[in-house]
């Protein structure tokens, strides 16, 4: 399952930016893969990453970015809680550059889209 988070040119935030997004609903993540390649679990992407595997509390989600978009993608056979944490860097990564989240009934703002799927940023 993918979903993608679409940006204004060139506003695909860092990951850093992401990581502060995240530490506001108190979710941890650590990297596992840059590009293709094993990483610290702490280690900061260089910017242009094509693709991350992060590690989550629910499992590994996976992160590719384009020059306006970011898809964060997990299996079919997900389970809730890797689902909650697909919403969360979904939103994390809207909220940290200002974009909006692909859903079935559209563009949707990051705001908009914690309070459908139940996230209650801080």
């Amino acid at each position: 399952m993918q979903r993608s988070v679409r940006f204004a040119p060139g506003g695909v935030p860092g990951w850093d930016a992401v990581c502060g997004q995240l530490a506001r609903v108190g979710v941890v993540v650590s990297v596992k893969m840059i590009d293709g390649l094993p990483a610290f679990p702490d280690e900061v992407p260089e910017p242009g990453w094509k693709e991350l595997r992060v590690g989550t509390p629910g499992g590994m989600v996976t992160l590719r970015s384009a020059p306006d978009a970011v898809t964060c993608v997990v299996w079919g056979n997900a389970d809730d809680r890797l689902r909650a944490d697909w919403d969360t860097l979904c939103w994390a990564c809207a909220a940290a550059g200002g974009g909006q989240v692909e859903t079935p009934d559209g563009l949707t703002s990051a705001d908009a889209f914690a309070r459908s799927v139940g996230l209650k940023p801080a």
